[in-house]
């Protein structure tokens, strides 16, 4: 039988009622009662509320049938096992065989191979590519979200092969041999010739240790060899090191490059790709991250010479949106564990979920995971959008929404894992492995200030870009006075903004980047606020409106002002 929450609270409730306040027998100290049931072999997708909601408005054609056959894949005790497998048991690095020979390999634990297999089968890298179309990357963008709200550490590499096909099409006769591959359901972790291949993974490396988000100050190099280069240098930070080839920049006379770079020449040989060292990370622990040395390294010129940004640029923008994504994944797992655990547990003479208190926390959760899932698929949207507006709005609200959403993944999680008290801080539950992963986001493709400066830049440089977005947020105006007074606030500080870059003043662009946080939050708390007031239920939308823009709103979860429908939320956690 499917448990649900309201079944999980009447199991609770009957457990705590059951047992007297005074043991009858010493026996009855070891009847495990007042605990919510396990959250096991539930549907994912059937219990998201806001995620149904906002797929019927951004993809109404969207199949239903496999969204529910994942939902319920990933809700299975099974796969949630497999990810406590998959993260207790990380990946390692076997530098050589044991005749010494140099191998480069990442030894993953079964579990891993598992859900990373079928993550690709249902298409959770692909769907946008091989279903073109209104809705495809919406449907796209949910069933990646499925899988990353149970297991978030294998979806890196299947961000990076979905986010590699704009980039690869810079080049016909690569994305002619690169693209089906990458875009093919199915896994195939063989390290063999790609051509003997039906499915691939793609990486990418960019860092350096001197460099980090300056690409620029790199220093590794190429060199002409025949038809290719061959690349000499390191990355500070490599992902997904197991992949099948990578996007890597290097250095030509022209400026920063980009390269693709196999880990198998065509004919079998194997690449020089030497993996130097895992990295021990904070969280993301069934993911590897390397460093990794180039020693003529065999790559092929992806795009224009020098304008190795310019091409790398379209996998970045998509592997933001998929930091949205995971972002927005996480808050749901949050949200629904802790929902879940006051559902079943009672205290004070009453479960968790009917006391005041705990009810305004978990509703304030609730409203930044819809907002976030919300905003999410909204952006996925305008990627099936071709039309120059979109492209200009998604220029700006990409790295807004990345910059915001992701920076509030910590402590979202970190509210929600207080719910659950001591089992919260417990390996047991996955609030605590959800609590150090959220972090990677907010790091992954550019930390706050790298955003931020990005987006001062697109102020600057792309004024059509602002325009655009400003001409989004206009369509908020007059459903909420909050929203309003808000938005005649931003309109200024844009304006002042803009003044400022156009003066080429470097004192008043300095004091621009002090201020820009601030900005960019602004805009951020303004463009969920217009996505829900265009797309979510009206409560939805006016409780975010005054939770969030309100002059007396708080920045501790559960200090909720009048204007916030409580028991609306509640009922969609």
């Amino acid at each position: 039988m499917t448990t649900t929450p309201d079944t999980a609270a009447k199991t609770a409730v009957t457990h705590f009622a059951g047992p007297a306040s005074e043991p009858s027998s010493p026996r009855t100290t070891h009847l495990v009662f007042n605990q919510a049931p396990p959250r096991r072999d539930i549907n994912e997708f059937a219990l998201n509320t806001a995620l149904k909601d906002a797929l019927a408005h951004y993809a109404p054609s969207a199949s239903h049938d496999e969204l529910e056959r994942i939902g319920a894949l990933v809700g299975s005790a099974d796969f949630i096992n497999d990810a406590r497998l998959a993260n207790v048991h990380g990946p390692v690095l076997r530098t050589h065989d044991d005749w010494g020979n140099r191998i480069d390999e990442i030894e993953f634990h079964p579990a891993y191979h598992r859900i990373i297999g079928d993550a690709l089968d249902a298409e959770a890298h692909s769907y946008a590519w091989t279903h073109p179309g209104p809705g495809a990357n919406v449907e796209r963008a949910v069933r990646f979200m499925l899988f990353s709200q149970i297991e978030p550490g294998h979806a890196c590499p299947v961000s990076m092969t979905h986010a590699v096909v704009p980039s690869l099409r810079a080049d016909p006769a690569l994305a002619d041999f690169w693209e089906p591959r990458a875009a093919a359901a199915g896994y195939d972790p063989r390290r063999i010739d790609p051509a003997m291949k039906s499915a691939v993974t793609f990486g990418m490396a960019m860092t350096e240790k001197q460099g980090g988000s300056d690409i620029r100050a790199n220093t590794t190099y190429a060199v002409v060899f025949g038809d290719h280069y061959l690349i000499t240098g390191h990355k500070w930070f490599c992902s997904a090191p197991q992949s099948d080839a990578f996007l890597v920049i290097a250095q030509l006379d022209e400026g920063p490059s980009c390269f693709v770079v196999p880990r198998v020449l065509p004919g079998g040989e194997r690449n020089t790709f030497r993996i130097q060292r895992l990295k021990d990370k904070l969280g993301n622990k069934s993911n590897a991250s390397s460093e990794v040395e180039f020693d003529a390294t065999h790559g092929w010129l992806l795009g224009q010479p020098g304008k190795g940004v310019r091409t790398i640029i379209e996998m970045v923008a998509q592997t933001r949106l998929d930091c949205v994504l995971g972002s927005a994944a996480g808050m749901r797992q949050c949200v629904a564990e802790a929902a879940w655990h006051a559902r079943g547990r009672a205290a004070f003479g009453a479960t968790l979920i009917d006391q005041p208190l705990m009810r305004a926390v978990i509703a304030d959760l609730q409203l930044e995971a819809e907002a976030a899932a919300y905003t999410a698929l909204h952006l996925a949207a305008t990627y099936d959008d071709d039309s120059a507006e979109s492209a200009d709005f998604r220029r700006l609200a990409t790295a807004v929404a990345k910059y915001w959403i992701c920076k509030r993944g910590p402590e979202h999680a970190y509210e929600a894992l207080e719910c659950l008290g001591g089992n919260g801080y417990t390996e047991s539950f996955p609030l605590a492995r959800r609590y150090r992963e959220q972090p990677v986001m907010a790091v992954w493709e550019g930390s706050g200030n790298v955003i931020v400066l990005d987006v001062l830049r697109a102020l600057g440089r792309e004024p059509r870009s602002a325009k655009t977005f400003l001409g989004f947020l206009e369509t908020g105006l007059g459903k909420h006075a909050d929203f309003d007074a808000a938005y005649e606030s931003l309109s200024r500080s844009l304006q002042d903004a803009v003044q400022d870059l156009d003066a080429g003043d470097a004192a008043a662009q300095a004091k621009l980047q002090v201020r820009g946080r601030v900005l960019v939050e602004k805009m951020a708390l303004l463009m969920q606020a217009a996505i829900l007031f265009e797309s979510a239920p009206d409560e939805v939308a006016a409780s975010f409106a005054a939770a969030r823009l309100g002059a007396d709103r708080g920045r501790e979860y559960g200090a909720l002002p009048d204007g916030v429908d409580i028991d609306f939320l509640i009922n969609r956690a």
